[in-house]
């Protein structure tokens, strides 16, 4: 789960963490009440969306930029206005852009040095890494890609945690000393202690900068959240944006199903992130596209398999369907049931080519084979994937 800039420097101030003054403002009439807060001058003004790049985006409108450095209030408000209910479009959100809904208002800072620091989970040692460098305000992706040499990564032991010879490790790479390593360790510490505690798949800093004054304030903030430790963290699942994620997604996760949307044409039902992983992949290897990744789980209902479908035909990009299913934990003829009567309650027009195979299998093709539906049986995963590529394409 992501959260908003605003969002995120607010849980950066409660874990002690430097930021700017900032206020949002969800409708026009908040615009001067979030900017009366501010002394005449410079206002940054920042559009809310789940996605990077926003400085540099445009929107359909022909305004340019989601983020604007602006001499006044005034200034600021017709920026607002231009930014707020409109669809930005930037190099994340691909061509169908994002409705802003919310503009962040910030007081402008004064740049000295820019920097990059983000808190990640290694899936390699499973341990936190921090990551670091003194080229902040860019793509981390080009930074590595050009001027390896510039990042540091440290990782932390979860049992003993952040220890302070790491925090001057880290200090000393990014040049800071007396003051500003002071200020970095207070900074990393409490960003450290908001990844930990409120388990954060990833906390980002770009740019974390220091002033002329030699004050460390992180400018910017993205934070993303483990889904799967949501149930600890009511405050955290408050702050979750409808709005920015895909209605196919929201509604998978009513039933408990775990769904991405792709832009292929064959979607995929499957039982398994990594049987979801391979028959994506066996999709591809026969010419075809796959249009989703649909995990139901070991232990899927006749509900939850409906429902799933129902999700698939949301998309009018799907021209077929694959249902590969392997019984371990899960019944086949549960599934067959519920691929039955989602095509019955659908009116499924579409070719739908399945292969089940494992607990209770024999019963699970009888039930497909007698439904006098058109159902294709898949002999094999290898099978099935020939076939629905070549009904669809």
């Amino acid at each position: 789960m992501n959260i908003h800039e605003y969002q995120a420097k607010q849980l950066f101030a409660d874990f002690g963490v430097a930021v700017p003054k900032g206020y949002p403002a969800q409708t026009a009439a908040e615009f001067d009440a979030a900017l009366a807060n501010f002394p005449e001058g410079t206002v940054v003004v920042k559009s809310q969306i789940h996605a990077g790049g926003r400085g540099k985006g445009t929107f359909t409108n022909g305004y340019k930029g989601g983020v604007k450095v602006v001499k006044s209030k005034a200034e600021a408000k017709e920026a607002a206005t231009a930014m707020l209910g409109n669809v930005l479009v930037t190099k994340q959100t691909g061509p169908e852009g994002r409705k802003v809904q919310t503009v962040y208002f910030n007081e402008a800072s004064d740049i000295k040095k820019e920097y990059y620091l983000a808190i990640l989970l290694d899936r390699g040692t499973s341990r936190p890494v921090i990551v670091a460098s003194t080229e902040g305000g860019m793509d981390i992706e080009t930074v590595a890609e050009n001027t390896p040499d510039k990042i540091v990564k440290v990782r932390v032991d979860p049992a003993i945690g952040l220890q302070d010879y790491q925090k001057r490790q880290l200090a000393f790479a990014l040049g800071f000393k007396g003051d500003l390593m002071k200020q970095f360790g207070k900074l990393i510490t409490g960003l450290y202690n908001l990844f930990w505690e409120k388990d954060c798949s990833m906390v980002e800093v770009n740019p974390l900068i220091t002033t002329p004054d030699d004050k460390l304030i992180a400018l910017d903030a993205k934070v993303g959240f483990d889904d799967n430790a949501l149930y600890r963290h009511p405050d955290i699942v408050a702050l979750r944006d409808l709005n920015e994620e895909d209605s196919k997604e929201i509604e998978a996760s009513k039933f408990g199903l775990s769904y991405i949307a792709l832009d292929g044409n064959i979607a995929c039902l499957v039982n398994g992130a990594g049987l979801a992983m391979s028959t994506m992949d066996i999709i591809k290897h026969f010419g075809g596209n796959p249009a989703n990744f649909l995990d139901v789980g070991g232990g899927a209902s006749k509900d939850a398999v409906a429902g799933a479908f129902k999700i698939i035909l949301s998309d009018k990009n799907v021209k077929g369907i694959f249902v590969n299913i392997f019984g371990g934990i899960m019944d086949c003829d549960v599934i067959a049931q519920g691929i039955v009567a989602a095509v019955k309650e659908t009116g499924l027009t579409l070719p739908l080519v399945v292969r089940l195979e494992g607990n209770n299998v024999e019963n699970g093709k009888k039930t497909l084979a007698t439904s006098g539906l058109t159902i294709v049986s898949g002999d094999s995963m290898a099978d099935a994937a020939q076939k629905i590529v070549k009904l669809v394409g």
